[in-house]
């Protein structure tokens, strides 16, 4: 192991001395990590701007990852100096939680703490039952939007009760003094202390995929109820009992944040360690939940962090600029499956990633899983409302291309056809389609849309969508290119050739019209395509046509400037 350390110790302010680009040098490690022994709710580190936490950047190198930064400290303290006589805006605010706390539960050891608040176990004197309380200071919400982040946080607990690998949130309570947040009491520990307990710090292969597929399966349910993490890393996952085959829950929701379609998050948060290049570019969403999960694998697989240096810039410039090393031991003997699935996770380009539900049907987290495990995708239903926007030719073009790819490669959209199509006919309906669109909840669909989604998908007009018809929907075509270059120049140039009837290296009006059975001028069709307008479809131009047919970016909220975000 040397130097490494796992823990996601914060660290304040940026340990350059000489910051060269805005893009990770304006981004700071500020928080106040403890390491805990099993704390269900534990103060988190996070990776925020600048610009959001104000000029308190502390500009001595850190030495010492465990240690409360300097500045950290001066920057509550200014900031209850500004905040003397003015009553807290937590002191001020009804949450509408309830008020019997102290009558209904004893509070009890400690667990850990932030902060902001402090987490305990606790226990219901009516049955006696062990739970873990979350207590926060309301004077220490001094802005409003600490107040909201609370809230936030309530609202997604809630909006994930039920989920067998999500801490299980049992009630909300308030005072004069607090809000207490009353969960499941996770006994075995933080999937980090697991980590380091193993020979040589790391999981065999099996192990790993168990704990990988349940972070999965989280992931993917946040992204369809219209939340992203944003922190996750293994501090923030807990074992429910000591017991070596305890199912791993999900921690620490103060970071997440709800969808808006369309907009992305722009703030900098998260762990320094796990956060995704496109965080630190200020555009990001759901995405990157899976470049986490991706670097926890790596960890959980080889017992080393996957971008490493001794200060946040120098990481930040690492995820930025450098793949992870697959040459170094144990890589040369785990298996390739393994390797595909990290690689393909650990993707720059977040619309080349896997989505957490692609994840799960992947071999390597799939092996003697069940099918019916896996959720809808929320990219597959955002393809699917996408696809009715394009042009004719695109959709054609796109149809053209999905009859080129094979079983192996359409493994996933396999699984989400059989999520949507729930009699098992082998054909979609209009109200499977209505059902599955609905369950996208950042989305508010209606009726007419969907029966207009349906009908830009059924080719054949017969009303119903068969499983070319929803492959040619759903295609990632950005991820088709990023994971096999030699196959995805094979794959366009053979849709290509299915309009090339003369093999002649070009698309005329005539085999166009030929191939998709359109009557009437068929100029409309050429314009989109052919650029250099010479009245017919070159290869170059297809493949700009196709590589031009997935969503840039299917995300997500962009939140005002969070500057007193809460740990």
């Amino acid at each position: 192991m040397g130097n490494i350390c796992f823990s996601g110790s914060k660290v304040g302010g940026s340990n350059s001395n000489t910051p060269s680009t805005t893009t990770y040098t304006t981004a700071t490690v500020n928080a106040h990590h403890n390491r805990r022994s099993s704390a269900n709710q534990p103060s988190t580190t996070r990776v925020t701007s600048r610009k959001q936490e104000g000029s308190h950047c502390n500009k001595q190198k850190a030495k010492d990852n465990h240690k409360q930064p300097r500045n950290s400290q001066q920057h509550v303290k200014n900031n209850s100096r500004r905040q003397t006589g003015v009553i807290p805006c937590g002191k001020r605010t009804d949450f509408g939680y309830d008020k019997d706390f102290d009558k209904r539960f004893t509070i009890g050891k400690l667990l850990g703490h932030g902060q902001f608040g402090y987490t305990y176990v606790a226990t219901n004197k009516s049955n006696g039952d062990r739970v873990a309380v979350k207590r926060i200071e309301k004077k220490k919400m001094v802005v409003p939007i600490a107040v909201e982040d609370v809230k936030r946080e309530v609202k997604i607990l809630k909006a994930l009760a039920g989920h067998e690998n999500v801490v299980e949130f049992y009630n909300a309570f308030e005072d004069d003094n607090y809000v207490y947040i009353v969960m499941e009491l996770c006994e075995g520990g933080e999937l980090l202390d697991r980590i380091l307990a193993k020979k040589d710090s790391r999981y065999t292969e099996k192990d790993a995929a168990i704990v990988v597929h349940q972070m999965l399966k989280v992931a993917a349910q946040c992204h369809l109820h219209g939340l992203v993490h944003r922190d996750m890393k293994p501090e923030n996952f807990l074992f429910k009992s000591p017991k070596e085959d305890s199912p791993l829950k999900a921690t620490d929701f103060g970071l997440s944040d709800f969808i808006r379609p369309g907009k992305n998050f722009k703030d900098i948060v998260g762990s320094a360690y796990y956060v995704a290049p496109e965080v630190l570019k200020r555009r990001s969403g759901p995405e990157s939940d899976v470049w986490s999960i991706g670097v926890i694998t790596f960890i959980l697989l080889c017992g080393r962090r996957p971008f490493w240096d001794k200060t946040e810039d120098g990481i930040f410039k690492e995820v930025l600029r450098n793949k992870p090393d697959f040459r170094r031991k144990p890589w040369p003997t785990i298996s390739n499956s393994a390797k595909d699935f990290v690689k393909k996770l650990l993707v720059r380009d977040p619309r080349a990633r896997l989505t957490a539900a692609q994840a799960l049907s992947h071999p390597w987290v799939r092996e003697g899983g069940d099918a019916s495990e896996i959720p809808l995708d929320i990219s597959v239903l955002s393809n699917i409302r996408q696809f009715v926007k394009y042009s004719r030719l695109k959709q054609f073009a796109l149809r053209a291309l999905a009859s080129t790819l094979d079983e192996e490669e359409l493994a996933d959209v396999r699984d989400q056809f059989s999520a949507i199509d729930v009699d098992k006919n082998g054909v979609i309906s209009l109200e499977e389609m209505r059902q599955a669109l609905a369950k996208d909840l950042p989305w508010k669909m209606k009726e007419s849309r969907v029966l207009e989604i349906l009908q830009a998908i059924d080719s054949n007009t017969d009303g119903l969508v068969d499983f070319p018809e929803f492959v040619a929907a759903t295609l990632h075509v950005h991820q088709l290119e990023e994971h096999n270059s030699t196959k995805w120049q094979q794959k366009w140039q053979a849709a290509f050739e299915k309009f090339d009837v003369d093999k002649d290296g070009f698309i005329t009006p005539e085999e166009l019209r030929m191939h998709t059975g359109l009557k009437g001028s068929i100029d409309p069709l050429l314009e989109e395509a052919d650029i250099d307008r010479d009245g017919k479809i070159s290869l170059s131009e297809f493949r700009r046509l196709l590589r031009t047919a997935s969503i840039s970016s299917r995300m997500v909220t962009s939140p005002t400037v969070r500057g007193s975000r809460r740990s």
